[in-house]
């Protein structure tokens, strides 16, 4: 049985040989380079993608923001593979290119970054750059960005969306809004750690003293404390500090200015309704004081007893002053709110 066994074993061999097709081998063969190839691919790209996240954890050590050329940026943010994402400050800080606005944020961007480089929560998921004009004109060029500073977020997988460059204008430029902004991109945290500025206590100190020392000085004679003058002016000075947008420049730090880096031209006044420039609130100081002004010389024309001619002059100053700037300051109002169909004088 044993004899007869094997040679039947054989021929079945045979026949299950003779039944593959000829051409499997080849096809068999061509599969299995593929898969190591497949496979030598992937762990090349892990080991590329491993050699850039090193690097970066390295820069990030020395400096919370690495300054990236053409070269590195391409590299490190255009390139795949990725598993982060880049936060990237696109401005132009060189003294010839006089963008104070750039010096504004860069330091605002400091602070943000600072504050994630020394937190707890700091991992290689996150990091900040920052790309100078004068050092990466190509990849301005590349992005077709005509004006500094610019903050984008490049995500770990895909293109960057609309959404992921910073409203500057809206918004401004302060390290708490950066900070909500990359929360919303990211989903990573940033606590805001400022350095302490004692300017403000300083400041309080003295006013303190200087009042406590006039009081000192005048300690006999306190009647001008009741002048009704000296208060209506110091109430004007708040009221028109708060009108004219102190208190949204503190809470949203607004560039001074904008530059247009083609021309040259200054802006002064912020071109939307939603937003405004430091220097656009100091103009609109001046024109409420000046209206103001105008008003009370049309009361004091009107209440005073001197000479008829006197007052005459009195008043068309004040109407003149009331005039000419609540037009200049409806002017701005019209710009600003697109569509307004009012205007007085001034358009």
């Amino acid at each position: 049985m044993g004899a007869r066994g094997a040679p039947s074993r054989r021929r079945l061999a045979g026949r299950r040989l003779r039944y593959l097709p000829t051409g499997s081998f080849p096809f068999l063969l061509l599969l299995l380079l593929l898969c190591i190839q497949l496979g030598g691919g992937q762990k090349k790209k892990e080991n590329l993608l491993a050699e850039k996240v090193e690097q970066l954890m390295e820069w990030s050590s020395r400096r919370s923001i690495f300054r990236m050329n053409g070269d590195k940026f391409r590299k490190f943010i255009k390139a795949p593979p990725r598993n982060y994402s880049m936060i990237v400050m696109f401005t132009a800080l060189q003294p010839q290119r006089q963008c104070s606005v750039c010096r504004q944020a860069n330091e605002e961007y400091q602070i943000l970054a600072n504050s994630w480089r020394y937190s707890s929560a700091f991992c290689n998921k996150l990091f900040f750059s920052m790309v100078d004009y004068d050092e990466g004109t190509d990849v301005f060029q590349q992005l077709n960005m005509n004006s500094a500073p610019t903050f984008m977020h490049f995500p770990p997988k895909g293109r960057p969306k609309r959404a992921d460059t910073f409203d500057l204008q809206r918004i401004g430029f302060a390290a708490e809004q950066l900070a909500k902004w990359i929360a919303d991109r990211t989903d990573v945290h940033i606590r805001v750690f400022r350095p302490p500025n004692y300017s403000g206590t300083i400041a309080l100190a003295l006013l303190v003293s200087l009042v406590g020392g006039l009081l000192y000085l005048r300690r006999n004679n306190l009647e001008f404390i009741y002048n009704k003058t000296g208060w209506a002016m110091v109430s004007l000075c708040i009221v028109f500090a708060m009108t004219s947008g102190q208190m949204w420049n503190h809470i949203r730090g607004p560039p001074y200015a904008h530059k247009n880096p083609h021309n040259g031209q200054v802006s002064y006044i912020h071109g939307s309704s939603q937003a405004q420039f430091v220097a656009e609130s100091h103009i609109i100081l001046v024109l409420n004081a000046a209206i103001t002004m105008g008003m009370v010389l049309l009361n004091e024309a009107a209440t005073s007893k001197g000479d008829v001619g006197k007052r005459r002059i009195i008043c068309l100053v004040g109407l003149g002053l009331v005039v000419f700037f609540f037009s200049f300051l409806l002017s701005i109002f019209r710009s600003k709110y697109h569509g307004y169909p009012y205007s007085f004088l001034i358009k």
